[in-house]
């Protein structure tokens, strides 16, 4: 029989005084920074893969692939990796996350084509979805209550410290080393890291499930595996109604009915799904499914444009996305004292409302759009999402009990997963169907006898195909052909991105009306100290 844990707000006091949990914080941080330094790096490196000669050659196809295999591992073993965490510890599945991150990062950079890159990041994505919940599960239960909604805070800020970390660093590298260097740079972070977590944070284990729900775990995996995988398929181009689509699409969501027909009669269910019975978990958990899909569609595309029709390198326009992050972190330590002034229902819309509008703002920029604009409306996009993402996320932690830290941040981490995988699905569909119709009315330029067939079917096929194509023959005409097409294709893109802000807009302001409290019917277990719910309800 487990012994239960102390509350989390005596636990981290007695674990080494008052800077201690500081400490612990500033080590969590880093670690959950790996996750957004890596994909923000991929955003600067798609550009050198793609290219023959400095990269791998990768095909379109290939390069969503080596971004989607990370997502989809991601998104579908989150469950799986929040579960782990209240079973065993966030300490152990903390340092469990960061070892198979490391060890697949090494395997990445030394990849000898795109095949072995997808593998590795896939394997990169499951140690995340370890690495995500165990962080956040840590900065619940080992913060006191009086400063937990500032943790939170400073928990996702992280984001964008990644973010800006991220590009500059990959644009550095990129231009002094090979492409694998991106991916290498993981290693030594990864090493600190874990020395770091050893010897800062405690055994935090909860009184824990005697028993592993092995099945509703295998369920989750799956169910979401599939989901997920049909996404990325109909956003690489296939038909929503083909086999590669809607099979793993129905597949994946007989499983999760199964999943959510177990979890409801498990006697420790993976995620208790009474939940989502509290209003401020359930709208919190949609508003950020559909603000995550709307940023993560929109970053797609802002990085072809910046080093597409824009013209710039990977060093330059990973300097101009320091703008976003520090918008992120400013945002996000804004949050608090606007949610105490505001209320959370309004400070999240706002935060929603100034990221429509820099999306709107991009249906007006062409390759001569000055880099000052383009920064501003950055900055005011990562402010935006900084408002966002803490008041949602302490209003969500605040209805689950610290015993299911773990559960409870992996659905927080599932939401921002799913609706980024979707959100890149639905723009790179936009993107390659308005791109291929523009370019199948254009006349291609390429001398009196035109462009071989092969060469031409490879300029209608993607934008940065047609640039590397152009760059090989001397023909700038067929470049600035692409990039007017592209352009076309991402002002259909930035609509349908924008609209998504603003149904999230909606959500927020029909949804997030009430204070978080317990769920009814949710078991007892440890509950947080009264002082702790008092701080998450004044946040929420």
């Amino acid at each position: 029989m487990s012994r239960p844990s102390e509350p989390a707000g005596k636990a981290a006091g007695s674990a080494g005084g008052p800077s201690r949990p500081r400490a612990i914080l500033v080590v969590v941080v880093c670690a959950q920074m790996l996750i957004w330094l890596d994909t923000s790096v991929l955003n600067v490196a798609v550009t050198t893969l793609a290219d023959p000669d400095r990269g791998l050659g990768a095909t379109p196809a290939e390069l969503e692939w080596v971004a989607s295999a990370y997502t989809l591992m991601f998104a579908g073993t989150l469950f799986a990796g929040g579960a782990l965490a209240d079973r065993f510890g966030p300490r152990a599945t903390l340092l469990a996350g960061l070892t198979l991150f490391g060890v697949a990062s090494a395997a990445g950079a030394f990849a000898t084509g795109p095949a072995w890159l997808v593998v590795a990041r896939a394997f990169m994505g499951v140690g995340s979805a370890l690495l995500m919940p165990a962080t956040l599960s840590v900065v619940v239960q080992s913060t006191p209550p009086d400063r937990r909604t500032r943790a939170i805070a400073i928990w996702s800020a992280s984001s964008g410290l990644g973010v800006a970390v991220g590009p500059v660093a990959g644009g550095a590298l990129l231009s002094h080393f090979w492409w694998g260097s991106v991916f290498l740079v993981n290693v030594p972070i990864v090493a600190l890291c874990l020395a770091a977590v050893v010897a800062v944070v405690p055994e935090l284990k909860g009184p824990g499930r005697q028993v592993l729900d092995l099945r509703g775990l295998a369920l989750s995996v799956l169910g979401l595996g599939g989901v997920v995988y049909g996404i990325i398929e109909f956003g690489n181009g296939q038909a929503w109604n083909g086999p590669h689509v809607l099979l793993p699409l129905l597949l994946g969501g007989a499983l999760l009915a199964v999943f959510v027909a177990g979890q409801r009669s498990s006697p420790a269910p993976s995620l208790d799904l009474r939940l989502f019975a509290q209003p401020g978990f359930a709208a919190g958990s949609v508003v950020l499914l559909i603000v995550f899909m709307a940023l993560a569609g929109h970053l797609f595309y802002a990085a072809f444009y910046l080093q597409g029709p824009r013209g710039l390198s990977p060093a330059d326009a990973g300097t101009v996305m320091i703008a976003a992050a520090v918008g992120i972190v400013l945002g996000s330590q804004a949050s608090p004292a606007s949610s105490r002034l505001l209320s959370a229902r309004w400070t999240v819309a706002a935060g929603i409302l100034a990221t429509a509008a820099t999306y709107v703002g991009y249906l007006w920029f062409d390759g001569r759009t000055p880099i000052l604009v383009v920064a501003a409306l950055l900055w005011v996009q990562g402010f935006g999402m900084g408002l966002v993402g803490t008041p949602v996320t302490a209003l969500m932690m605040s209805a689950v009990p610290s015993r299911l830290a773990g559960a409870g941040s992996a659905v927080n981490s599932v939401t921002r997963q799913v609706g980024g995988t979707l959100g890149v699905a639905l723009a790179g569909s936009i993107l390659s169907g308005v791109y291929r119709e523009r370019m199948a009315d254009a006349p291609l330029p390429g001398g009196p006898k035109g462009l071989p067939p092969d060469a031409e079917e490879q300029a209608r096929t993607s934008a940065e195909a047609a640039r590397s194509l152009a760059d090989s023959l001397r023909l700038p005409e067929l470049a600035a052909t692409a990039d007017r097409a592209y352009l076309d294709a991402m002002y259909a893109a930035t609509f349908w991105t924008a609209v998504l802000a603003f149904v999230g807009l909606v959500v927020c302001v029909v949804g997030l009306r009430e204070r978080a409290s317990r769920p009814q019917g949710l078991p007892e277990g440890r509950q947080e100290p009264r002082e702790a719910r008092d701080d998450h309800a004044e946040t929420a």
